[in-house]
């Protein structure tokens, strides 16, 4: 008897003991796609890769430019060459660029060198290294919109600081207009930014700046850094924006904004009432006035053109197209005309470069 209920209870264990292997194997099995642990639901499925970016397609810009107003070919002449860089320097990805008032170009970019002085034939005058200028470190970071305002102060944005800074024609630090480096502000701000894009600087001193990335609006400053007005708010609709990326003002007080993520331009008066919009012009990243001209030039970056528009929004002539020769254009991105509209520059930031076109 004894022996009997030693077996029956030996063969219990065992086969509890199976019993509990069987069950273990199955609960360590790494759960598979559609199945979740417990067995009860199953899970998300794995995100998708993200997509490869496959570049700018000429085909796709060729087509997408049927679209637009055309007009004839501008009779500038690339300037071979220009500029003249010494040995060892490079630009970065060039951001802005303006022209003061004895002809000199002065360019902004992301390189070791952020603000560069040129003579109309191209010999650097100077160069501001990034001790000279502190940017926002970082590849494709940093320097934006760059513009020399009446008395040759020459303004420059760091866009992902969120500040602007206004230095002297020799380098020295004058003001920084918005708060830290990193701290953007909102639409409502009176005092800051948020990822501002560009300048365009008043007869009186003040500076219209673009404001941008962040918020959706334009904003004056008095030339010391007094807050004059604003206009705009985020959206479609008129008098609002979707990245204002760039701003002029032509003899008679009206503002013209490119308003890039809705690929049309606006025009406003004086005080910021809306006039008008342009919406078959492309893509607008920058916008610039030639005033012996009463003309409007304007770089389209989506669509790699260089536009010239008469005030009241018809095409005038167009320059350029995508590519990677010396007069072919990829993502123009600033833009500045001499007053009689004879000189035209233009930084590209995949380039790397700044380009000059001449009717002389």
């Amino acid at each position: 008897m004894n022996k009997k209920i030693t077996y029956r209870l030996l063969g219990i264990v065992l086969v509890s003991f199976v019993v509990f292997i069987c069950f273990a194997t199955q609960s360590a099995r790494p759960v598979t796609a559609g199945q979740q642990e417990g067995g009860m639901q199953p899970a998300p499925a794995a995100p998708a890769p993200r997509p490869v970016n496959a570049g700018t397609d000429p085909d796709k810009v060729a087509e997408g430019l049927k679209k637009f107003q055309h007009g004839p070919t501008l009779p500038h002449k690339l300037v071979a060459n220009w500029p003249t860089l010494p040995k060892g320097y490079n630009f970065g990805e060039t951001t802005g660029v303006d022209i003061d008032k004895n002809g000199n170009v002065w360019v902004a970019n992301r390189g070791s060198w952020p603000v560069m002085e040129f003579d109309k034939n191209g010999e650097m005058l100077q160069a501001w290294n990034r001790d000279t200028v502190r940017l926002t470190d970082g590849i494709g970071k940093g320097a934006h919109g760059l513009k020399l305002d009446v008395y040759g102060n020459v303004w420059l944005g760091d866009v992902d600081g969120s500040i602007n800074f206004k230095f002297s024609p020799v380098g020295r630090l004058l003001m920084t207009l918005g708060n830290r480096q990193g701290a953007p502000n909102n639409n409502d701000s009176k005092s800051g930014f948020n990822k501002p894009t560009n300048f365009w600087p008043l007869a009186n001193g003040n500076m219209l700046i673009s404001d941008g990335y962040g918020n959706s609006r334009v904003i004056e400053f008095t030339n010391d850094g007094h807050y004059v007005q604003k206009f705009g708010t985020a959206g479609d609709g008129d008098g609002q924006f979707n990245l204002p990326h760039g701003v002029t003002m032509d003899s008679q007080g009206r503002i013209y904004v490119a308003d890039r993520g809705n690929s049309r331009l606006q025009v406003f008066d004086r005080n910021g009432k809306f006039l008008a919009k342009w919406t078959d012009v492309g893509q607008p990243w920058d916008v610039y006035y030639a005033s012996q001209e009463n003309a409007i030039y304007m770089c389209d970056g989506m669509w790699d053109r260089i536009t010239k528009w008469s005030t009241d929004g018809k095409l005038l002539g167009e320059i350029s197209h995508y590519g990677k020769a010396p007069g072919e254009v990829d993502f123009p991105h600033a833009i500045a005309v001499s007053p009689d509209g004879k000189d035209i520059y233009v930084a590209e930031i995949k380039n790397w470069r700044v380009q000059k076109w001449s009717s002389r």
